[in-house]
């Protein structure tokens, strides 16, 4: 799973110029995600309210949460990637004690996503939050 870690990922889109560029380095952390076994990608697995199909499998062991992901569109499985820097191989309490909001604002993120993709990413948020609080 994807080793970039939330910090490296802010201090890298913000040396880019290009919102181009930005997105053309979420597509390559997207591409950094391992593929997810094709019977994974199960209804059941599906994340409601994104415009592409999103899965997510939540695998919980020693009170830490892992996550196979996978999306349809590249740019998702980048937006995946930076969601997996902040929530994966975390308990419930880093996970729901987590600022998305402001790592969010510090990768100036939701004002260039359409208004579809930002509800997309908001769905996979609240998807892996409702996880964690289930656990606990």
């Amino acid at each position: 799973m994807i080793m970039t870690t939330t910090e490296e990922i802010i201090d890298t889109l913000s040396f880019f110029d290009s919102w181009e560029d930005r997105y053309k380095y979420m597509i390559d952390l997207g591409k950094s995600l391992p593929a997810i076994d094709e019977n994974l990608k199960t209804d059941e697995r599906l994340v409601p309210g994104c415009q592409s199909q999103v899965w997510i499998e939540p695998h919980l062991s020693n009170g830490v949460f892992s996550f196979e992901v996978d999306s349809d569109a590249h740019i998702v499985r980048g937006l995946l990637a930076i969601v997996m820097a902040a929530y994966n191989n975390k308990t419930a309490e880093e996970i729901l004690n987590f600022d998305i909001e402001d790592y969010f604002s510090k990768l100036d993120l939701v004002k260039h996503l359409s208004p579809t993709r930002g509800n997309g990413l908001k769905a996979m948020v609240e998807k892996i939050k409702s996880l964690a609080q289930a656990s606990i």
